[in-house]
């Protein structure tokens, strides 16, 4: 990955590799490097998680959590600053449990990804492949993950989708 203002999508369904696969194209980049954290912690299986993804970072990342301001710690990154976002789904979980307006708060997300300020990467989940959910929330959840993805793709210079740990470039 260049070290230029460039925004970078990686899709991908659980345990596909997004991670992973978005820390090595920051690690390709100059240090030092944000990671913005946005998942919450509710059980002992997410803290699992949550702690696996710390371990195999480096000391050289800069870790930074957020569980809804997303927007306004982006719009405050130094230019040319190297950034991973991890994720855009969890980050929308937290906004919608927080009864915000998620329309509006994806508008004001992807109004600073317009404008990233370094070489930024935004994990998201691909929660449209499977089955139709059979609760009101959960339909609400796919229907507006799918229309962030959709608005951050049209933003970002590289769209990739990762399948089974592989990669594979859509835009």
């Amino acid at each position: 990955m260049p070290d230029a203002a460039t925004l970078t999508l990686v899709l991908g369904g659980a345990r596909s590799g997004k991670s992973r696969h978005a820390e090595a194209l920051v690690e390709a980049c100059a240090r030092p490097w944000i990671y913005l954290a946005t998942a919450q912690a509710f059980d002992d299986e997410m803290r699992a998680r949550i702690a696996q993804h710390r371990a195999r970072r480096s000391p050289n990342w800069q870790t930074h959590e957020t569980t809804l301001e997303a927007p306004e710690f982006l719009a405050q990154v130094p230019v040319g600053r190297p950034l991973l976002m991890d994720c855009a789904t969890f980050w929308l979980t937290n906004v919608m449990l927080a009864g915000r307006d998620a329309e509006a708060e994806c508008r004001r997300l992807v109004d600073v990804l317009r404008k990233p300020r370094g070489p930024w990467v935004i994990v998201s989940n691909e929660v449209g492949s499977g089955i139709v959910p059979e609760n009101a929330l959960a339909r609400r959840f796919a229907d507006e993950a799918g229309k962030l993805n959709q608005a951050i793709a049209a933003c970002a210079d590289t769209v990739l989708l990762m399948v089974a740990g592989i990669a594979i470039r859509v835009k």
